[in-house]
């Protein structure tokens, strides 16, 4: 099968598979985004897979029930999903007193004290996987990484029509997590940002970490069957982390990592499709099996940031390395009208700056920076070209002024404070002139009695002459 006769056998089933994956996703989008905001994204990972040993003890106890003839079957289904709750909260708290206790005993600090913690509860539930696996007819791989597949075909009545038990629970779960996080909204926002501030304002901050890790593992239960212990993490994690490179406030992380999570489901069931049969055409392997939607799910959420990380457009890392040239070229430009002024100025011992070549040399700057340099400041109506080389305009001229200023009003204020030597003043005013702004320059001069000349003689310009 190709991947597009793959797309094109879309049925139902797929519908509720990406369905059960997206409102799986945003549940657990909205209390993890509080746990990364809070840089708590290991308590996530904690509850995801501390709470293992009480969900296989759960089905333990589920089927000697049922073997008991104890469980009807028509209610078999609520009450496995009640007993795996039950035993996940009760080894979630299970998780965080023998946190409190490793603390307090082993004084080790807290993200210590609970990795050791979790992964030792993980590791007990692992054995018991393996030692109960064949008499509870537990399977190790839907216990890891979920089975999507297949849970959307338990199927209940809900008004004539038959949804499935998953779209029921975690749907239920978002909405739940939607009306907590409307009604609790300052609360979590205060407690995030400004623990001190909110305890203050009388809101028990650490009444609210518990409310929400709480919170946070109730959706990590009802997301477990879904996407398995493992898996879960990457919806808790990935979503706010990308949405975090996409925005700046609150209300927009929120709404990126639902966004983020949702398509993640989407595009994580179409790889799981179309990836299998792409890959054994490109790579000739007829032999390469299929793989899972919640595996591929991880995989698509984490290639969104790796995305993200790369093209957000205030934080990606092409955005940086933009900024990052932009500053040099533009630092360039105000080094080369700094030094026309200096060459206008009769003090000024140096000749024969009228090449670009000669011109970079002086500003120890590339020539195809300098040709830049000139462009844009052409452009900008700052510097003029003549037979004697370029000159600054009135606008130029004007610029220069504020630039010198700047920097021979920190040489003074360097060698008024501290002891260097004027090769060290010269290249720490040579940066920092490129980032005063006139609030800074006046009270640079304010507190140096309004100096007329720096440490070299050579004369400050007014501010009302950098104004004018």
């Amino acid at each position: 099968m190709t991947a597009w006769e793959a797309l094109a056998d879309w049925g139902s089933l797929d519908t509720w598979i990406v369905v059960t994956a997206a409102l799986a996703a945003v549940a657990c989008a909205l209390p993890g985004t509080f746990l990364v905001l809070r840089r708590q994204s290991l308590m996530g990972d904690a509850l995801s897979h501390a709470t293992l040993p009480g969900i296989v003890l759960a089905f333990l106890a589920f089927h000697a029930l049922k073997e008991q003839g104890w469980i009807a079957p028509a209610w078999s289904g609520w009450i496995q999903h009640g007993l795996v709750f039950v035993g996940a909260t009760l080894t979630g708290l299970l998780c965080g007193l023998l946190t409190e206790v490793v603390i307090r005993a082993g004084k080790v600090e807290p993200s210590a004290a609970l990795g050791v913690v979790f992964t030792s509860l993980f590791a007990f539930g692992l054995l018991l996987i393996r030692l109960a696996a064949d008499s509870a007819h537990i399977d190790p791989g839907c216990v890891l990484y979920g089975n999507l597949e297949t849970i959307v075909t338990d199927t209940v009545p809900v008004f004539g029509l038959l949804l499935p038990r998953a779209v029921l629970l975690n749907g239920a779960v978002l909405l739940l997590n939607l009306a907590l996080l409307i009604v609790f909204y300052k609360e979590l926002q205060l407690t995030t940002f400004d623990a001190a501030l909110a305890t203050a304002l009388g809101i028990r901050a650490s009444w609210v970490q518990v409310a929400l890790l709480a919170c946070a593992g109730m959706t990590v239960v009802a997301a477990f069957e879904s996407v398995g212990s493992i898996l879960v993490i990457a919806m808790l994690v990935a979503p706010p982390a990308t949405a975090l490179l996409l925005s700046d406030r609150l209300s927009g992380v929120l709404g990126w990592s639902c966004v983020l999570g949702a398509l993640s489901a989407i595009g994580g069931h179409i790889a799981a499709l179309i990836g299998p049969p792409l890959l054994r055409s490109a790579l000739g392997w007829p032999e390469l099996g299929d793989v899972s939607t919640a595996g591929m799910i991880a995989a698509v959420s984490g290639g969104l940031c790796v995305v993200a990380w790369i093209a957000a457009p205030r934080h990606g890392l092409l955005r940086q390395v933009w900024n990052r040239a932009h500053l040099r070229l533009r630092i360039v430009a105000e080094d080369l009208l700094g030094l026309l002024f200096r060459i206008e100025e009769p003090t000024h011992p140096a000749t024969g700056l009228s090449s670009v070549a000669q011109l970079a040399t002086a500003i120890q700057a590339p020539k195809w920076q300098v040709r830049w340099a000139f462009s844009e400041l052409k452009k900008r109506g700052a510097v003029t070209m003549s037979s004697d080389g370029p000159t600054l305009t009135d606008r130029g001229r004007t610029l220069a002024q504020q630039l010198v200023r700047s920097h021979r009003l920190w040489e003074a204020y360097l060698a008024t404070n501290f002891q260097m030597s004027n090769p060290q003043m010269h290249a720490s005013a040579a940066k920092i002139e490129h980032y005063l702004n006139p609030q800074l320059r006046e009270e640079l001069a304010a507190e140096l009695a309004q100096p007329a000349v720096d440490p070299h003689g050579a004369t400050i310009p007014p501010e009302e002459a950098a104004r004018r």
